[in-house]
């Protein structure tokens, strides 16, 4: 089973990034559309499981979005304005949305909102299913959240040193006679630079959630918190 997916219809690129990387923290695929004109198309062909719309979108306003899809579907939507009064609010739930946010708003409190949108309508078991990592040792590949990971050969030999002891605090000397034979010219500092890659990579995909954890004087740590 596919991780549960969000459309996430956002103009403003600042805080569509927040958002994003909030979301896929939680465990959820987010696609993201700028101009409303695009996102009625994109639900008919993609069927998402949750949609965010901003109530001012270019092309298309979000309330028109809300009304047009649910001609068709009845996905969860939520939707986003600046706006407080109550006419918008009861504007956007006659039109068919779920719940509603108003700005300025916590991601968190977004992310809280989609899950129980999720749970509602039965969404939810395939991201409890889904474990954060993956490790397929005899492909010599790891996945984080069902994406595989692009690393290198060296990323991965020194990442699976980590994952596959997790918990424990290894010096940058022990995780190289661990991940690589004795003739071979790896040094201590190289692994900095191949642990900052991976901790990109991850970043990706959980966004600000940490696993590759710095112990100050020694070396590093794996452990997924929560």
């Amino acid at each position: 089973m596919s991780m549960p997916t969000v459309l996430l219809v956002e103009d403003e690129q600042q805080i569509a990034d927040i958002e994003i990387a909030y979301l896929q923290k939680a465990g959820l695929q987010v696609a993201h559309l700028v101009r409303g004109n695009e996102a009625v198309e994109f639900v008919q062909q993609h069927k998402p499981d949750v949609v965010i719309l901003d109530v001012m979108l270019p092309g298309m306003s979000g309330t028109d979005i809300c009304q047009a899809i649910r001609q068709f579907s009845n996905v969860p939507i939520i939707m986003v304005t600046a706006r407080v009064e109550e006419i918008d609010r009861l504007l956007g739930f006659d039109m068919g949305a779920d719940d509603y946010l108003c700005k300025p708003f916590s991601p968190k409190e977004m992310v809280a909102r989609v899950l129980a949108l999720l749970r509602r309508h039965g969404r939810l078991a395939s991201l409890s299913k889904t474990p954060v990592f993956e490790h397929d040792v005899m492909g010599q590949r790891i996945s984080c959240r069902g994406q595989r990971l692009d690393l290198t050969p060296q990323e991965y030999r020194l990442f699976a040193v980590l994952m596959t002891h997790s918990g424990r605090i290894f010096s940058r000397g022990q995780m190289l006679q661990m991940a690589y034979d004795d003739d071979s010219e790896v040094f201590d500092r190289a692994v900095d630079s191949h642990i900052k890659n991976v901790r990109k990579k991850i970043a990706a995909v959980l966004g600000e959630q940490v696993v590759i954890h710095s112990v100050y004087g020694v070396g590093y740590r794996f452990e997924v918190e929560g």
